[in-house]
């Protein structure tokens, strides 16, 4: 954690308080089964002051994530929002990543989770390139995972819960081990489904593919936004079970996620991308994707709260 940030403030329940006081007892729920939702948002300096990207999708996947765990949230989604933009004005704060996580605190250590209250929280740190400052542009090396992401009807994938992330750190450590940026999960069945923390989009012949919901992925709010982009710049997307040869074969990779941003692959499993470097496609919509979070251009979808 960077020292600056732990001098500042974090959201706890309706309150701020002390990043320092913004504490659980260690015999809590959410410790001992992971029972927590959570979100990944940033917010960005532009010309204009500090923006957070689609805020209100976000909060509203928060709130899908808890309803799918049966965990109500004592707090309306309006709330939530408002707080998100209060500990980015209150720590006085450019740019920013934000993590409200909503869990079950401490009453018992039953399986059973009905009676435990249920904790918001909101804090914010700064956070730069996930995958390094250079991944942006020149691209990561990645690896098809030994681990396969959840099944259907073993963890629900649309939510974004603590629990499945162990499934992520499992990919993620394995990569790291090896020598990887990040790994690739296949699905249940063998198909193409995201990385640990991102969605994958693969470009062939000017038609970009990426992987339907039902292949065990997160509906991304980026994967969501890079879709209309792509669409809008007069590209064909194709949500699709995609086999994974077709990552061989590709002449375009690339990630997306809050934290990713968009990211090229330049090589997976050593086989190098297309020409091994960040494809034309790519850059053109990372492009258009900086300029609007960032305030170059206006912003024709309304994706930027202004705090």
């Amino acid at each position: 954690m960077n020292p600056q940030d732990e001098k500042g403030k974090i959201w706890f329940s309706g309150k701020l308080v002390d990043w320092k006081d913004a504490t659980i007892h260690v015999m809590s729920h959410v410790i001992h089964y992971g029972s927590a939702v959570f979100e990944g948002i940033r917010c960005y300096d532009t010309a204009k002051g500090p923006a957070v990207f689609r805020l209100k999708e976000h909060v509203r996947r928060l709130f899908d994530s808890a309803k799918i765990y049966r965990m109500e949230i004592p707090f309306s989604q309006d709330q939530v929002f408002n707080a998100c933009l209060e500990v980015v004005r209150v720590n006085k704060l450019k740019s920013a990543y934000l993590r409200p996580i909503v869990f079950r605190g401490y009453n018992t250590l039953g399986v059973d989770p009905r009676g435990i209250p249920i904790e918001t929280v909101v804090g914010a740190l700064s956070w730069g390139k996930y995958l390094g400052d250079e991944a942006i542009n020149e691209g990561v090396d990645v690896r098809v995972s030994s681990w396969t992401r959840i099944a259907p009807n073993t963890f629900p994938a649309m939510a974004k819960a603590g629990a499945n992330y162990m499934n992520s750190q499992l990919i993620r450590l394995e990569a790291a081990i090896d020598g990887y940026a990040e790994g690739i999960a296949l699905d249940a069945n063998g198909y193409v489904s995201e990385g640990s923390g991102e969605n994958i989009f693969i470009i062939r012949d000017g038609i970009i593919w990426t992987p339907p919901l039902g292949a065990s992925v997160l509906p991304g709010i980026t994967r969501d936004s890079v879709i209309k982009l792509a669409e809008e710049m007069g590209f064909k997307v194709v949500e699709q079970l995609v086999p994974r040869e077709l990552l061989y074969i590709a002449d375009e990779v690339f990630f997306t996620g809050t934290a990713a941003e968009v990211s090229p692959i330049r090589s997976i499993d050593r086989l190098p991308i297309g020409a091994g470097r960040r494809g034309p496609i790519t850059e053109k919509i990372q492009r258009r994707f900086f300029d609007i979070i960032e305030g170059k251009v206006d912003d024709p979808y309304g994706w930027l709260t202004f705090v």
